[in-house]
């Protein structure tokens, strides 16, 4: 998943689920300003806290291998 995918993850699932930012970091047992370096895309974010995030719509992040996210993104 890259970071652009992450975003967009996160985002719509926060307002699927009728969430603010600030509900989301209550939730997630985050910062708020975490939450808004997150879903802004910035480059450096703790992958504990990221995984905090995540497993409030049940996922993590896991490894996946590079050539089929660059497969992905050229068939975009």
């Amino acid at each position: 998943m890259t970071m652009k995918n992450l975003v967009a993850f996160v985002k719509t699932r926060r307002k699927q689920l009728g969430l603010t930012q600030k509900d989301m970091a209550e939730k997630a047992g985050v910062g708020l300003r975490f939450v808004r370096d997150l879903e802004q895309g910035k480059d450096t974010l703790r992958m504990d806290k990221v995984n905090q995030v995540l497993a409030l719509f049940g996922h993590i992040l896991a490894p996946v291998e590079r050539k089929k996210i660059e497969n992905n993104e050229q068939e975009s």
